[in-house]
């Protein structure tokens, strides 16, 4: 069968492994904005547009048995739609179903109209000037949260503790937005296959969005990430996921009860609070990059479970009980000023997986874009061991570029664990065999 797959970074990198691996033995191709060579390399053939000329898309996919969509961005822009009207497969939300994430207005409005668990107190602005009175009038309360309505690649959302912090980020905005409460807890991500009914989860994955070590720093798309040899994380409890599967089945039914099938993936960004699990906001899409943490693990047929998610047929998915840890390499000066650099790889010397991200590669060369450019996953049996891998293979990537070198590491590991035992008012504590 013929799979087309849509979009360029490390996310759709780990797609396409994952699309190649299947019984199906599928002829791959691409849909992308650069040449990300991870992905060329495993396609017959490929098509540079940008990812959101849909009708572009469209054309290129008319002979496809199945499209797969990585980004939002398509989502937004209705790629299934105009698909499904060219009679083509496509694996992925409809426009209408992608508002989850493409406008976050109207999901606080639907979780509030539909009583479903985890909604922040919050209120909606189309109106800046009010916005900037509401904040002002709050602000002495507590840390606010300030959220555009539209797509932001996961850089918009701002915390402000001042009225002038909120009102010079205000300043720089254009549209509507969202301003709510300042959660305090542990934030986590839960990604699963959908098919309208069933939602059918993978382990759950904590990424680091702070540009630099300690958590300091901007807000990045993703500095690295990391799972544990089960389901749940160091600093979770078996409830803690079972409550976010529920969160998400209920959402999922809501859309259903509002005419509204939701197939494909969706993800849930929560935070465990003392107050219990709560919605930090919906994607309609893989997390970049906790994509490449679940897929390498997942056992279950990439193919099937599309098309099955299509049919309305979805029953479960498998996935190998390992640790994974995810580093992302960046150019310097990202996020707010990037400078474009050529990197070297001595792929030779990794033993870790190697995810090809926002690179472009020209005659044989690899050059950074202005956003993530690769990543690096060790898998192992803990925690730990994975970290350790994949910081070894950090050494044979060089340029001017830079990672988090504490993602996954014990230390950071543990503060999660005891800030979690701070806020239940006890916890786990973490030991060579795992958490206790």
């Amino acid at each position: 069968m013929k799979v087309l797959l849509v979009g360029s970074g490390g996310r759709e990198h780990a797609m396409a492994m994952a699309i190649t691996r299947s019984a199906e033995e599928p002829t791959l191709y691409a849909a992308m904005r650069y040449k990300n060579p991870g992905i060329a390399r495993l396609c017959d053939d490929y098509h540079l547009v940008n990812e959101t000329d849909v009708e572009k898309v469209a054309s290129f996919a008319r002979s496809a048995d199945l499209v797969v969509i990585g980004p939002e961005a398509p989502l937004a822009a209705g790629i299934v739609d105009v698909l499904n009207d060219h009679g083509v497969r496509a694996f992925g939300p409809t426009q209408q179903a992608a508002l989850i994430e493409s406008n976050k207005g109207w999901t606080r409005t639907f979780m509030s109209q539909h009583g479903i668990k985890g909604c922040p107190k919050y209120a909606l602005f189309d109106d800046l000037s009010e916005a900037d009175r509401f904040i002002k009038e709050n602000i002495d309360d507590g840390k606010l949260v300030i959220k555009p309505f539209g797509l932001t690649g996961g850089k918009g959302v701002v915390i402000v503790s001042s009225y002038s912090e909120g009102r010079d980020y205000l300043k720089k905005l254009n549209g509507p937005v969202v301003i709510e409460e300042c959660l305090s807890g542990e934030e986590f991500t839960l990604q699963a296959f959908v098919d309208g009914n069933v939602v059918a989860p993978a382990p759950a994955v904590q990424d680091h969005k702070r540009a630099f070590e300690g958590d300091l720093g901007p807000n990045t798309g993703g500095m690295g990430s990391y799972t544990d040899k089960s389901y749940v994380l160091p600093f979770m409890e078996e409830a803690d996921y079972s409550a976010a599967v529920a969160i998400m089945q209920d959402t999922v039914d809501a859309l259903k009860s509002s005419g509204v099938e939701y197939k494909g993936i969706l993800y849930g960004q929560f935070m465990l609070t003392k107050a219990g699990i709560m919605v930090v906001e919906y994607n309609c899409r893989f997390g970049d990059p906790e994509a490449m943490n679940v897929l390498p693990l997942l056992r279950s047929d990439f193919i099937e479970l599309a098309e099955s998610a299509i049919d309305g047929t979805l029953k479960s998915t498998e996935y190998e009980l390992s640790a994974t840890v995810c580093k992302y390499v960046v150019p310097a000066g990202y996020p707010a000023n990037p400078k474009p650099t050529e990197i070297t790889i001595n792929k030779d010397e990794i033993d870790a997986t190697l995810f090809y991200a926002s690179v472009d590669e020209r005659d044989g060369a690899i050059f950074t874009t202005s956003s993530r450019a690769l990543a690096v996953l060790g898998v192992a049996e803990t925690i730990d061991h994975a970290e350790q891998q994949a910081e070894r293979a950090l050494q044979f990537i060089k340029g001017d570029v830079f990672a988090r070198h504490d993602i996954g590491k014990s230390e950071l590991v543990q503060s999660r664990i005891e800030h979690m035992k701070r806020i239940r008012g006890g916890g786990y504590e973490l030991t060579p065999e795992g958490p206790t």
